[in-house]
């Protein structure tokens, strides 16, 4: 590192040490056990499903970096309490078996099942990732799990039974909580219609998470059929997702009408008949980088999506990976909460999504760009706000929105680890 790269990270490192047991709350109202929140006032009683679990992955490396063994048993309960809370609702509210799982608990406010638990979205499936990545730092344990996993299934079944479309591919019910707010090929869409590359990616890790979780238990046969459902998942994407022409993973439109229901001519004839399940949504958002961080692309199709990432007039920018394409006609930078802007600002998490692909596929060079523009863009932070933010502008690193904001903007300590050559916490 350089002398600017030492100065930002002996302060991010300074305000993460002393500020990252900030996201620890204790056991309150629906909270039956302790939790890891976001960290910031505007998150202050809240456990949301793929924020605390990438907040874990975080405070892993902070924990080994520290090396305080007693940190690390005071963190256990919280980190298990994010799994054991979700799980928790799910048993009293009477939804274990139908696998419905809310994406957010809040401590002072109990939740209310939902009417109809196939018109909503629920928990991302990252549930059995954030457990198997527990499991795996335990070294193989997951007997603390073995009464609730049935749970985990059941989460699972939803979402194989009634968020999948007949050609395989994995959609959203609305627009509501699907983690990357108005990605504009979810938000205002039709119900059902949004085969996104975000919700696939990680529904094929949350099944090789769970099969994981499942062996770890000796319910070995078990888990060969949902690493079936991966693979078969795994080919879906690459045949529906995959656009060759450009380069890159997109997600996909279902939206379309049933067969004869809607061209009787077209059907009673003798002429070509439609035969193409969905289409791909050629529009540019960061979460097509999602698939080299699942391990999702060829070496050589990974090669082709890194080139989106070094072209400045797409994703391209100084302080990192636009979260939308800068060539998009929706490319907005204006601050926003609910829903929170992923229309072009810099976000910690795709940073650091984007740069674990790179690393996957020994993109070296990509990598150690992208930790570095991260670093930048924290330090400087921490430099003259003395705190993080929720995102960012792209070209001049001005903080936008939520300052305070802890959460997944840690895993910074990760990829300092990886420049610095230390061992790395991963996630599974």
């Amino acid at each position: 590192m350089n002398t600017e790269l030492k100065k930002y990270t002996a302060l991010i490192k300074k305000n993460v040490y002393s500020n990252f047991s900030g996201m620890y709350r204790a056991a309150t109202g629906p909270m039956a056990y302790p939790f890891i929140s976001p960290g910031s006032a505007q998150y202050d009683d809240q456990i949301w499903d793929w924020d605390s679990w990438l907040a874990n992955v975080a405070l892993r490396q902070i924990i080994r970096e520290t090396g305080d063994a007693e940190a690390a048993e005071k963190a256990l309960p919280y980190e298990q309490g994010c799994i054991q809370n979700f799980i928790h609702w799910s048993r009293t509210s009477g939804c274990g078996f139908d696998g419905w799982m809310p994406f957010g608990v809040k401590a002072h406010k109990g939740l209310e099942r939902p009417k109809d638990i196939y018109s909503t979205n629920m928990h991302k499936p990252c549930l059995a990732q954030h457990a198997a990545f527990l499991v795996r730092e335990m070294g193989g344990n997951a007997e603390w799990l073995r009464e609730d996993l049935y749970v985990l299934q059941s989460f699972v079944n939803n979402y194989r039974n009634h968020h999948r479309h007949d050609c395989g591919i994995y959609y959203w019910q609305d627009d509501h909580a699907i983690g990357v707010d108005n990605d504009p090929c979810t938000y205002g869409r039709p119900p059902r219609s949004s085969g996104s590359i975000y919700l696939n990616v990680l529904m094929y890790k949350e099944l090789l998470a769970l099969a994981y979780l499942l062996d770890c238990l000796n319910l070995g046969e078990v888990a060969a059929q949902y690493r079936q459902d991966a693979d078969k998942l795994k080919a879906a994407i690459q045949e529906y997702c995959w656009d060759e022409r450009d380069g890159f993973f997109y997600s996909v439109d279902l939206n379309l009408l049933p067969g004869p229901k809607h061209a009787w001519l077209h059907y009673t004839g003798s002429g070509q008949l439609r035969d193409w399940p969905c289409l791909i949504q050629r529009i540019g958002v960061w979460s097509g980088f999602m698939a080299l961080w699942a391990g999702l692309a060829t070496p050589e199709q990974a090669e082709r999506v890194a080139q989106h990432y070094r072209d400045e007039k797409t994703f391209g920018a100084p302080y990192g990976v636009r979260t939308l394409s800068r060539m998009e006609k929706m490319y907005n930078l204006r601050a926003s909460g609910n829903p929170s802007s992923w229309l072009g600002p810099i976000w910690g998490i795709s940073n650091y999504m984007t740069f674990r692909g790179f690393v996957n596929y020994g993109l070296k060079k990509d990598a150690k760009d992208l930790a570095e523009k991260t670093i930048r863009l924290f330090g400087r932070d921490c430099e003259r706000f003395g705190d993080l933010h929720e995102y960012y502008q792209p070209e001049n690193g001005e903080p936008i929105l939520n300052k305070g904001f802890q959460n997944w903007n840690y895993l910074v300590i990760n990829m300092i680890a990886w420049l610095e050559g230390k061992d790395t916490v991963v996630e599974f």
